[in-house]
C-alpha cells in the first residue's frame, strides 16, 4: 500500500520544478527536460508556483490497481451524515429509522450511477464528452482509475429518487414521505461532497484577483472547456505545454464549488429550521418541492461563473434544468395549497404519524356437531 501525502504547501521563493508524478499526472508527462536526459526529480516542466499555495493530493492511498480518492470519501461521508439527520425526522414521524439506513446504500449506488450517466450523455461532443465515451465505453464507469469524477448532480438526484421509489414499493412505504425526510439533508451531503472538487482541482470558474481566489496545482490542471476533469490516459493533451502550466500557476480562479457549498449549507440551515418549527404545518411532499426550488436557484447563479459549461443557446444545460425544476415545483406548491389547510387535514402533514393498520381478523372455524 502506498500512502499519498494528502496536503502539500508549496513555498516557492525561487522557480521550482514540480514532479508531475507526485501529483498523479499521466506518464505521458514523465519525459526529459532537455537533451534527452531526465531531471534529477523526474520533472517534465519547470513551473513557477505562487508562494503559499495549498495543494491537496486527490488520492489518499493506493493498493495495487485500487486507489482511494478524497472525492469518494467526501461523498460517502456526506451521505452518512445526511442519513443520520433523515433518521431523526423518520423517528419524529413515528416511522422506523432503519428504513433510512437501508435506503442509504440504495440511494448512494443509484445516485452515483445516475450522476455518471448524466455526465456522460450531457457533456459536449468535444473534449471528454459523449464522443469520447462512445469510443471508450469501458471508461463510463471507470471509478477505480478516475475516482468519483465526472458526476452530474441532477442525474444523481434522479437516480436517488428512483431508488427511494423502488425501495418504498418493495416495503409498502409511502415514497413521498421518505423523500421528505431525506430532501433537506441532501444539501449537507452536497456541501461536503463539493470538497471533493477542491481535492480534484476541478469545477472552478474564470480567473479572478479576489482575495478568495482558488489557486490550483499547476501540475494538475486537468479541466478542459467542457468543465470535466480528464482521466490520466487523456490528460496529457498537446496544448498542455510549459506555457500553459505557468499560466495556471500565475492565476487564481473563482472557486465555484465553494460558492455552491456555502449556498447548500445556508439552505440546509434554513430548511432544517423550517422542518423543526413548521413541520406540522407542511403538507406531505412540500419538503421535496422546497428543495427543488431552493437548490436550483443557487445552482443557476453558480453556473454564471462556469464559462466552460455546455450551453444550449445563451444558458448552460444545468441552468435550463434549474429553471424547469423551479417553475414546476413552484406551480405544484401553489396548486397543492390552494384548497388545503393543515388544520383541516392534520393527517396529511409532513410529520403526521402513520395511521394504524386495521387489525387482521383471524378466521375461526366452528366445530360441527
Amino acid at each position: 500500500m502506498h500512502l499519498q501525502g494528502a496536503w502539500r504547501l508549496i513555498n516557492a521563493r525561487r522557480p521550482r520544478c514540480i514532479a508531475l508524478c507526485e501529483c498523479n499526472a499521466p506518464t505521458l508527462f514523465r519525459q526529459p527536460l532537455r537533451n534527452g536526459s531526465p531531471s534529477r526529480s523526474g520533472c517534465a516542466y519547470r513551473v513557477y508556483v505562487p508562494e503559499g499555495v495549498l495543494v491537496m493530493n486527490p488520492v489518499i492511498f493506493e493498493l495495487g490497481p485500487f486507489s482511494l480518492h478524497w472525492y469518494g470519501v467526501f461523498i460517502v461521508g456526506g451521505a452518512v451524515l445526511a442519513a443520520w439527520v433523515s433518521s431523526l425526522y423518520a423517528r419524529r414521524a413515528g416511522e422506523n429509522p432503519d428504513h433510512i439506513w437501508n435506503l442509504l446504500a440504495w440511494t448512494l449506488i443509484a445516485g452515483i450511477i445516475g450522476a455518471r450517466l448524466y455526465h456522460v450523455f450531457s457533456s459536449p461532443a468535444d473534449g471528454l464528452g459523449w464522443a469520447y465515451y462512445r469510443e471508450h465505453p469501458e471508461d463510463i464507469f471507470n471509478f477505480w482509475n478516475g475516482g468519483f469524477r465526472g458526476l452530474g448532480i441532477y442525474g444523481g438526484l434522479a437516480g436517488g429518487i428512483l431508488a427511494v421509489a423502488i425501495y418504498s414499493w418493495r416495503n409498502r412505504l409511502n415514497p413521498v414521505r421518505y423523500l421528505d425526510f431525506i430532501a433537506p439533508n441532501v444539501l449537507i451531503a452536497q456541501a461536503i461532497g463539493r470538497l471533493g472538487n477542491f481535492a480534484n482541482q476541478e469545477l472552478y470558474g474564470p480567473p479572478t484577483n479576489l482575495p478568495w481566489a482558488f489557486h490550483i496545482n499547476p501540475a494538475y490542471p486537468c479541466q478542459v472547456p467542457d468543465g470535466a476533469p480528464l482521466y490520466p490516459q487523456v490528460c496529457g493533451m498537446p496544448n498542455l505545454t510549459e506555457e500553459t502550466l505557468n499560466w495556471y500557476a500565475s492565476h487564481g480562479f473563482h472557486p465555484t464549488f465553494f460558492y455552491e457549498a456555502l449556498w447548500n449549507l445556508a439552505l440546509f440551515g434554513i430548511l432544517t429550521l423550517i422542518y423543526w418549527r413548521l413541520g406540522d404545518r407542511l403538507r406531505r411532499g412540500d419538503g421535496v418541492l422546497l428543495y427543488f426550488i431552493a437548490y436550483p436557484l443557487g445552482r443557476f447563479w453558480v453556473e454564471m461563473f462556469r464559462p466552460d459549461a455546455w450551453r444550449i443557446g445563451s444558458l448552460a444545460t444545468a441552468q435550463w434544468i434549474a429553471l424547469g425544476c423551479i417553475l414546476v415545483s413552484v406551480a405544484l406548491l401553489i396548486l397543492r395549497h390552494r384548497n388545503w389547510s393543515w388544520r383541516d387535514h392534520p393527517g396529511e402533514t409532513l410529520f403526521a404519524p402513520r395511521p394504524p393498520e386495521p387489525p387482521v381478523q383471524a378466521e375461526t372455524a366452528s366445530a360441527a356437531g
